[in-house]
């Protein structure tokens, strides 16, 4: 895998990281990434990756020396005009990234989502009810990871039900384009324009519920904790990344448990104390965001090589998760682990901040699948959906077994 950049004792790789054989399964590609050395050059686009839990946890942590504002893409904003205006949380660094986030923080925070709980267990309820209904036999991903998250966020945010399935190829589009410019991004982009007008529309005040989410950040703009014109932006940054990443999440957990009936067999045994720390551990596992991209703000050393100022680094997220360095038998999906730590959300100041939300929705979903089920396996072939940087998925047929 490894060859020498010339003057510069730092291992290469030729691999594409973005080529459909690697999306398909980036495990191989990962541990060579790891075994390769803290720093690895990818000379298909001239960037430096990060595979190891280490060096990806300290550069998301220091966002002075790895800024996010030049873009968590590819495309480096600091020469490139982007598709779409850049995310205030995302896509800004402090100062401009800091009132966005304070604002979106208490929005989605822990206290605001116990309005929702009670609502949201009963909405779960009733979905596994009417899958459960509907046959034994059903995709995990349509039936369940999709359909809940789009049955309740939407309303949460406070947008109307017209028009709600342009969520998910949006988004998909979005995590696209932060790779390269390749036939993914091809493929979506004859929609572009109508979706991100979709999107647009839909964070305007006038479009938006007196009570939901985007109704609170209008008004976190009257209070003057923000200005008016990022009341929008914060908005969009919550549909542009609010489903996409939980539907995969959601996928992932469903996905694990019917493939490991001991792990099942412990969630059924303690639902309360194992149903969010499952979700974790598959974030964990799985990954559904493989990877964000950094932009080095000076000369910076790291295990031994020199990352010149303005450099892009493309930091592994999947890969720093399973680093046997940090995580024992980190290929494992065991809820006895400890998930606390893991870098599936991000870390630091740009950490997700809409993790505790796909928290609840996992606890609400998979609190209703074992008060109704008494097993769950997968009954087919699973299909990814091949995404530049999320880790997705297409299909995974289950049976289950209804108590």
């Amino acid at each position: 895998m490894t060859t020498v950049v010339p003057n510069a004792d730092v291992p290469t790789s030729h691999v594409d990281p973005f080529g459909p054989d690697t999306l398909g399964n980036p495990l191989p590609f990962q541990r060579e990434l790891r075994d390769a050395g803290p720093v690895v050059y990818l000379d298909r686009y001239d960037v430096f990756a990060f595979g190891r839990y280490q060096e990806v946890h300290a550069a998301l942590t220091d966002w002075q020396t790895f800024q996010s504002a030049a873009g968590v893409g590819l495309s480096n904003f600091r020469y490139e005009k982007p598709w779409r205006p850049p995310s205030l949380l995302l896509e800004a660094d402090p100062p401009h990234h800091d009132a966005p986030r304070a604002v979106l923080s208490k929005v989605l925070g822990p206290r605001a989502l116990t309005k929702l709980r009670a609502a949201w267990m009963d909405d779960a309820r009733a979905l596994v009810d009417d899958v459960l209904a509907s046959g034994h036999e059903f995709d995990a991903v349509t039936a369940l990871a999709e359909a809940f998250p789009l049955r309740v966020f939407p309303d949460a945010v406070g947008i109307p039900d017209n028009g709600r399935e342009n969520l998910l190829p949006y988004g998909d589009h979005l995590f696209n384009a932060f790779g390269p410019s390749n036939s993914l991004v091809a493929k979506g982009a004859p929609r572009v324009a109508e979706l991100s007008g979709w999107v647009n529309a839909h964070c305007a005040r006038d479009v938006l519920s007196d009570s939901g989410f985007g109704a609170q950040i209008w008004a976190a703009a009257d209070r003057g904790d923000i200005t008016y014109e990022q009341a929008p932006l914060v908005v969009r940054s919550m549909l542009s990344a609010g489903v996409d990443t939980t539907v995969n999440g959601l996928a992932s957990v469903l996905y694990a448990l019917a493939s490991h009936r001991a792990q099942w067999n412990r969630l059924r045994a303690d639902p309360v104390a194992l149903c969010r720390s499952a979700f974790d551990e598959a974030v964990r596992w799985e990954s559904p965001v493989q990877t964000f991209f950094r932009t080095a703000t000076r000369d910076i050393e790291v295990g031994g090589t020199l990352i010149p100022d303005g450099s892009k680094i493309v930091l592994f997220l999947g890969s720093a998760n399973r680093d046997p360095r940090r995580w024992e038998n980190p290929d494992e999906f065991d809820l006895r682990r400890d998930p606390s730590g893991h870098v599936g959300y991000g870390m630091g100041i740009h950490q997700c901040v809409g993790q505790h939300v796909a928290r609840l929705e996992s606890e609400a979903l998979l609190s209703a699948l074992v008060a109704r089920v008494e097993s769950i396996d997968v009954a087919g072939p699973v299909t990814r959906h091949p995404n530049n940087t999320l880790r997705s998925w297409e299909s995974i047929p289950v049976r289950v077994t209804p108590k």
